[in-house]
């Protein structure tokens, strides 16, 4: 019988995987890659008997690899908060799926393991800017304020890593952070003893002195959006930068627009922290778009589509109100 470990190379899939092997220690195969790589399972074969574990990667993009591995006799635990479509009833499938805006994957698995590695679910919350329920999980820890801090530092620093086109464009490969994370079994630890975590402070501290000094193509009180230079510091920073400018506006949306190999535009969008929700819908208009109610994006916009996804996106979070 084979382990395989199937997940999303930002934080909340890093953290998610962490807390389920710090309960239940295996050996396995990793399968991951960029935060955007979301269709996994295609590079996956398992047969019967063979154990999956799915974290933080939609359902529904992979719905064909995970039905291919449910019939060839695989067994296929899913955790999940990303647009799913009609979850499959089949008997190898355990789905751990919830949409709600409020969720991330570490946090599903921290119900799942009843708050056993929380602190690491608080890290990954944060890192996926889910503010509120990672303060409201700290506060069941205990947390003080600087304590608090630190979780939300290190949330995006790991979600940092995850951005990129490519792999080249990562500080780490995400197979090989998680390595540098699973002997941790205290995220303060990791923080204070690591060489990992000090070249991704640094490099996230960089990269967003280089993003703070753009200024958007549009902007006012409902929506902004961001177009980024061609840049690997710039691809490496769009999700942490889309997160921070939800942060610091809470009532308005935002879109980032990264260039990628294709000369396609990436985008990332955040839906207004103070009504999350929307993202999903506006970036399925669109061809390899998906995400979740409060954070969402498309793998490949067409520069030609650049003004009807801006215009989507006013009347989505403004109905046209955002000029």
């Amino acid at each position: 019988m084979r382990q395989i470990d199937v997940f999303n190379g930002d934080a909340d899939g890093l953290c998610a995987l962490h807390q389920l092997r710090l309960a239940e220690p295996l050996a396995s195969e990793l399968v991951t890659g960029v935060k955007r790589d979301i269709k996994l399972l295609d590079q996956v074969q398992a047969g019967a008997g063979d154990r999956v574990t799915v974290l933080d990667i939609s359902l529904d993009s992979n719905r064909t690899g995970l039905l291919r591995l449910l019939e060839a006799g695989a067994i296929v635990a899913y955790f999940d908060h990303h647009h799913a479509g009609e979850v499959p009833q089949h008997r190898n499938l355990v789905a751990h799926i919830d949409l709600s805006a409020a969720v991330c994957t570490s946090i599903l698995v921290d119900r799942h393991l009843q708050g056993q590695y929380r602190r690491w679910a608080i890290t990954a919350a944060f890192g996926d800017n889910l503010e509120k329920s990672a303060r409201a999980l700290a506060v069941s820890e205990g947390l003080d304020e600087a304590q608090i801090q630190t979780l939300a530092h290190l949330g995006e620093c790991l979600n940092y890593n995850g951005y990129g086109d490519s792999l080249a464009d990562l500080h780490f490969h995400p197979a090989q952070l998680y390595g540098a994370i699973s002997p941790y079994f205290d995220p303060f630890a990791f923080v204070a003893e690591s060489p990992a975590f000090v070249k991704l402070a640094t490099g996230l501290r960089e990269d967003t002195a280089l993003a703070e000094a753009l200024l958007p193509q549009q902007a006012d009180a409902h929506c902004a959006a961001f177009v980024m230079p061609d840049a690997a510091w710039a691809r490496r920073v769009s999700g942490v930068f889309a997160n921070r400018l939800a942060s610091e506006n809470t009532a308005r949306a935002h879109a980032v627009f990264t260039v990628n190999q294709y000369g396609d535009y990436t985008v990332s969008v955040r839906a207004p922290v103070s009504n999350p929700q929307g993202a999903d819908m506006l970036c399925l208009q669109f061809a390899t778009g998906g995400g979740r109610k409060g954070a969402a994006g498309v793998n490949r916009l067409p520069v030609s589509e650049l003004e009807r996804f801006l215009a989507s996106f006013r009347e989505q979070f403004a109905q046209a109100d955002c000029a």
